[in-house]
């Protein structure tokens, strides 16, 4: 027979995601019944029907199925939870709560175009009428300013709920935030990784973010402090890597998806990007030039079992539109347009979101 124990036991090595902890110890439980090999009970989220909520669920349902085989009938459901009141400290971190999905974009290595398709799949979410925030959490070599032609505003902090929250820059229909902001384009930030990781934690706190369907997290490159902030502060929904094919980027982005996948951040990798594919030249429509290799994006996704969701390939006007802060896909002629309709929707079967609502 089942216990009470066997179940608590059980459910106690499925991983609250992007935590250390776990269900049980997070307080999801609700209303556990054993009856021989029926099983009842409820977990309890503040949000429900998400992507985070169902990935949650189904880890459940694995769990337990494995530890007492398919003869087991389980009721599981998810039911709404409404926490306590906030103390006055800890209220502006209640600003994610209208954010259904958080999605870091990470690469291994710098120099991959990860910034780029960041904004591009930024703009193109916004394009399918989802409510699209994106945080560019490179501390040291921000970007998106420049991309989204922000480098001259300089973000409020309005009271919100009795508490100053700093009010994201709307441009192309995506509020995005960063350091950029704050400094001037030509000035050096110096700081430790504790001060960098204070800013982002400060930059996700103190954001009112609002209500969105997706927010993008612009990671900078490698595996350091700032990413175990973001992974220890927040629920990430999963994680996008972007690589080149070349076999030193692709070296780097194979321990981005390491760090991931670590048992102590358990976050889901939803795909990974290959940016700088090919190059075609105008002139040459019917050609490709493999610049920096072929197929390591395929490689990497048959070797990791993760999903190839593009490939980008390189075209000049890439470089030109982000410098004048016009990001590609906002070109209704761009060859890159089809490229991240596509990928939107492979993200929204991911996700489960519905397009265009």
């Amino acid at each position: 027979m089942i216990s009470h124990d066997d179940i608590l036991q059980t459910l106690r090595r499925v991983r609250y995601p992007g935590s250390k902890s776990n269900i049980i110890d997070e307080g999801l439980l609700r209303d556990l019944h054993v009856d021989g090999f029926n099983i009842s009970f409820s977990l309890a989220f503040t949000k429900t029907g998400t992507a985070f909520t169902g990935s949650v669920a189904r880890a459940v349902k694995q769990a337990l199925t494995e530890k007492f085989g398919s003869k087991i009938k389980l009721d599981l459901k998810l039911i709404p939870y409404s926490p306590p009141a906030k103390t006055a400290e800890s209220a502006a971190s209640n600003n994610l709560q209208n954010v259904q999905n958080i999605i870091a974009i990470a690469s291994g290595k710098g120099g991959v175009g990860k910034s780029s398709v960041a904004a591009n799949l930024a703009i193109a979410l916004s394009q399918h009428n989802y409510r699209v925030g994106l945080l560019d959490a490179d501390i040291y070599g921000p970007s998106l300013p420049k991309m989204f032609r922000s480098e001259d505003a300089r973000p409020m902090a309005e009271k919100v709920d009795g508490h100053e929250l700093i009010q994201p820059i709307d441009r192309y229909g995506v509020s995005h935030l960063s350091i950029g902001h704050f400094v001037a384009p030509a000035d050096a930030i110096i700081w430790r990784g504790p001060m960098a990781s204070n800013a982002v934690r400060q930059l996700i706190q103190n954001t009112a973010w609002g209500s969105l369907d997706v927010l993008l997290i612009d990671l900078p490159p490698g595996t350091g402090d700032v990413h175990l902030t973001i992974v220890q502060s927040l629920s990430l929904t999963g994680a996008i890597v972007v690589t080149t094919p070349q076999g030193i980027a692709l070296a780097d982005a194979r321990k981005a998806i390491s760090m991931f996948q670590n048992d102590k951040v358990n976050v889901r990798v939803l795909g990974i990007i290959e940016n700088m594919s090919w190059f075609t030249p105008a002139e040459l429509p019917d050609h490709k030039y493999y610049l920096f290799g072929q197929g390591g994006g395929s490689l990497l996704a048959n070797e990791t079992a993760i999903p190839l969701l593009a490939q980008i390939p390189i075209i000049q006007s890439i470089c030109e539109s982000s410098d004048a802060g016009i990001p590609e896909v906002m070109r209704l002629d761009s060859p890159l347009s089809p490229i991240f309709a596509a990928l939107v929707q492979s993200l929204a079967q991911s996700l489960n979101l519905s397009l265009g609502k």
